[in-house]
């Protein structure tokens, strides 16, 4: 069974090449190009994923995707934009976008973004304290607080493990710096974020053995990580 795409867009000749390029890849792509009538459609066609323009007629990208995550706050949005701002990026994922791409952008960007958003959907929570995680070439023991790769173990500390459980739990979604320091520190105070920053760097060096993951920084936000 294909894929159902909603894709909202108003530039008709750009909307018509991307919406061609996805059915070529056996997406199904139910297109629309008025924010009034976007709730329409997507409680009509259940879509597995919305891909919203920011700057649309009638009503906003932003907008549109608050009113969906009233009634689904599982289905992926991914927002278009031509906009460059932090503090618009940062809207964006606080109401509930999974994703954001910048225009332009390239189809295979695109795709890639889409079928990210959708493995992360299916993906299971993770596990109880006890039990273990895949990441890559290693194994992450939650209630022993170790990362083993083959027969070699690296013992972390508490907030080494924390961290590297938060950033689980959100893999493949930007991470705000703000909500991690909160989250792992109690508050974001300066001395926290320096603290942060080593903590960063001591986890990327745990896991440079295996190119498939990765923690990129994104200025002025915070953090994704690949896995």
């Amino acid at each position: 069974m294909s894929i159902k795409v909603l894709y909202v867009e108003d530039e008709l000749f750009l909307g018509k090449i991307v919406k061609e390029t996805l059915e070529t890849r056996g997406f199904e792509v139910i297109m629309e190009s008025d924010g009034a009538e976007v709730l329409n459609r997507f409680e009509k066609e259940q879509p597995d994923i919305c891909i919203l323009d920011v700057m649309l007629p009638n009503r906003s990208g932003f907008e549109i995707a608050e009113d969906i995550r009233k009634i689904n706050d599982d289905v992926p949005v991914i927002f278009l934009t031509a906009k460059t701002q932090t503090d618009d990026v940062v809207h964006g994922f606080k109401i509930g976008g999974n994703d954001y791409i910048r225009k332009p952008f390239s189809m295979e960007e695109l795709i890639v973004r889409i079928e990210n958003a959708l493995r992360v959907k299916k993906e299971e929570p993770i596990p109880a304290a006890g039990d273990s995680i895949s990441l890559g070439k290693y194994q992450f023991h939650l209630n022993k607080q170790v990362l083993q790769s083959g027969t070699e173990e690296r013992k972390l500390s508490y907030r080494e493990s924390e961290l590297l459980k938060y950033f689980f739990r959100n893999r493949q979604n930007v991470i705000d710096r703000r909500d991690l320091l909160n989250h792992i520190w109690g508050n974001d105070s300066f001395f926290n974020s320096r603290n942060l920053d080593v903590y960063i760097t001591k986890i990327r060096g745990y896991l440079k053995e295996d190119p498939s993951l990765e923690i990129i920084t994104i200025k002025g936000v915070g953090y994704r990580f690949i896995a």
